[in-house]
């Protein structure tokens, strides 16, 4: 299962998210999923933001050798199951990528739903969404230009999200 992360820059949530999915695929075994990230006004060619590197580590991720990318319309088509950090970022790629609107949830939004449903797999979870509505925004909030306690904060929520639902969804 190849999973896209997109947020806004690509240097501190997706690629968070990203290296925390691939360390868990070679902690649980789970050599079938394959982790990406973009973003939609990435830092072309940055590393990550040296905070969100070192709470990554913190979290058992590794940023070494990371390199941010812009989103792109077949960056997004190779993935089987997108997952951005704003409902904004969503938007941004259903408007580049169309075709991928019914496999495109916020985080929050892909864990409400599969916590609600059971879905045990993308389809699944697509297919759930119309019968879980969301009570409001599902975003997790932008780190940079703030501070280490933010984004400490905002790697431990997408780990707690992230974690989860990766143990429970499947291709």
């Amino acid at each position: 299962m190849r999973i896209l992360f997109v947020c806004t820059g690509n240097i501190c949530r997706s690629p968070t998210a990203e290296r925390l999915t691939t360390a868990f695929a070679v902690e649980s075994g789970r050599d079938d999923l394959d982790a990406h990230s973009a973003g939609t006004r990435a830092l072309v060619g940055h590393g990550m933001e040296p905070t969100a590197a070192l709470v990554l580590q913190h979290l058992g991720g590794d940023p070494d050798g990371f390199v941010a990318r812009r989103l792109t319309p077949a960056i997004a088509e190779d993935a089987d199951l997108i997952l951005t950090m704003s409902e904004q970022h969503r938007g941004d790629v259903i408007e580049l990528a169309p075709r991928m609107m019914r496999v495109t949830f916020t985080l929050p939004e892909a864990v409400r739903v599969q916590q609600s449903s059971g879905a045990a797999s993308v389809a699944e979870l697509a297919a759930a969404r119309t019968q879980f509505p969301a009570p409001g925004p599902e975003d997790i909030v932008d780190p940079i230009g703030r501070d280490e306690e933010t984004f400490v904060e905002v790697g431990s929520e997408i780990a707690d999200l992230l974690l989860p639902l990766l143990a429970r969804i499947r291709s």
